[in-house]
């Protein structure tokens, strides 16, 4: 974006202009290239800022594994759903192949494939044309008829967590295609867009803006405005340090990659950015600034409490970045994720990456597994798969042909990050701004 300013203003000047007033144009070059640099020294600053330039110490290796069992289940389920929109729940295999981008199973594997390993979940017949037809088989309709009641049962937490999403958010109100991506992780019903949103009118209520559907609050609840991290305090009867009203002066649980051994080195910063304190998630955010120490605190507190809104204590980085604007978090929101790994996991496995919640998991394990999860793992135990891949592949490499009967359930030297609890480390996108508007005022 500042070579672009540059270019802007060197193409009106011909060779008049250089003639008569050179000296003018070396101090306007030397100027516009001393923006450039400084513009290239902030990029330089955030490279390691990425998911692939981590080192490899700061991997877990157990929650690389939870991954490859949550994209499996994914894909079973949403090959189910597919098949339940049919009138008598079957579809030519054949067909099936045209939904692999909502499937999310990536190529050279084929969707055939993919179900022929579930036999106990899908079922697949020959017609009189020698056409084969795919199916649910009796145990995955039993399945199911479990999961509605599950989801019934679940309904009162799901209506909690949607309203304290509507909370936390700067309008309080929220678009519906964007809730709509966590229907999963949350435990919402497939019917979320037609009929829950209707539900709970003394909760919110669907309204109709600009061509798109919002789903806006309608009563604030004051005792849904405390955190996870604040009840958990209270149950556990912890020391709560006294702050200033929407303010929270609790450190967040972390727990740190066991091959990353230089946690003694950060010691002080991790000490100061605990006891910092920071505003509420259910807090207005409108006077924060972007790139601050208390702005990211903050993010981190909001995403933490999304996490714990969800089933696995994980979600789709791409459906956590949707809600930047609504929430009040900054641009480049992958910088705080991995900046603050001893709270937050990135897994890059697949096409899109996934984000855990540390604290929540024993190696690969949930620690807390509510009713629908419990179900999730029957779901998986039905499946192909058996965890027999020893070697978690990167997002860059592809299976070996030995490891192809689970790899075709599966999407398709690093660097240590330059001191990662570098508080003062401001957002990128913020200071290219304020340097694209200096070169613009001149």
């Amino acid at each position: 974006m500042a070579c672009k300013g540059i270019l802007s203003r060197l193409k009106p000047m011909t060779r008049t202009h250089f003639q008569s007033d050179s000296k003018s144009m070396l101090q306007h070059l030397t100027s516009s290239y001393q923006h450039l640099f400084l513009a290239t020294q902030i990029r330089h600053m955030t490279r390691h800022r990425r998911v692939k330039d981590r080192s490899k110490k700061k991997r877990i290796h157990d929650l690389e594994i939870a991954t490859e069992r949550y994209k499996v289940v994914a894909k079973v389920l949403a090959i189910i759903e597919i098949l339940k929109k049919e009138q008598e729940q079957v579809m030519p295999l054949r067909q099936l192949e045209k939904y692999r981008q909502q499937i999310n199973l990536s190529k050279p594997y084929k969707v055939a494939d993919f179900i022929r390993k579930s036999p106990k979940l899908f079922e697949i017949h020959k017609d009189t044309r020698g056409a084969l037809w795919c199916g649910l088989t009796s145990e995955a309709e039993e399945l199911m008829e479990e999961e509605t009641k599950l989801l019934e049962q679940n309904n009162e937490k799901t209506v909690e967590y949607v309203t304290r999403l509507l909370m936390m958010s700067v309008e309080k109100k929220l678009p519906v295609d964007k809730i709509a991506h966590f229907r999963r992780d949350m435990g919402l019903p497939d019917n979320f867009r037609t009929e829950w949103v209707h539900m709970f009118p003394e909760h919110f209520k669907l309204v109709h803006v600009w061509d798109t559907d919002f789903l806006e609050l309608v009563s604030w609840n004051p005792n849904w405005a405390v955190t996870e991290l604040e009840k958990k305090s209270m149950t556990t009867k912890d020391n709560l340090a006294i702050c200033s009203p929407s303010e929270l002066c609790l450190p967040f649980p972390m727990k740190f990659p066991p091959d990353y051994k230089r946690v003694s080195q950060y010691k002080g910063q991790i000490e100061n950015f605990q006891k910092m304190a920071y505003l509420s998630p259910y807090a207005d955010a409108k006077g924060l600034t972007p790139g601050t120490r208390e702005f990211d605190k903050r993010t981190v507190a909001i995403i933490h409490e999304i996490l714990s809104f969800t089933l696995e204590k994980r979600l789709v980085t791409d459906h956590l970045t949707h809600f930047r604007r609504e929430l009040v978090m900054p641009q480049k929101l992958m910088r705080i994720l991995l900046k603050h790994f001893g709270v937050f996991y990135v897994s890059e496995r697949g096409k899109r990456f996934s984000v855990f919640l540390n604290e929540a998991y024993n190696g690969s394990e949930l620690v807390d597994k509510v009713p629908l999860v419990l179900w999730r793992e029957k779901v998986l135990q039905l499946t192909g798969y058996r965890g027999r891949m020893k070697k978690i592949i990167d997002s860059d490499t592809h299976a070996h042909d030995d490891a192809y009967d689970d790899a075709v359930f599966m999407d398709d030297g690093d660097e240590e990050m330059s001191n990662p609890f570098n508080e003062d480390d401001p957002e990128m996108d913020v200071a290219t701004l304020h340097i694209q508007t200096d070169i613009a005022s001149k």
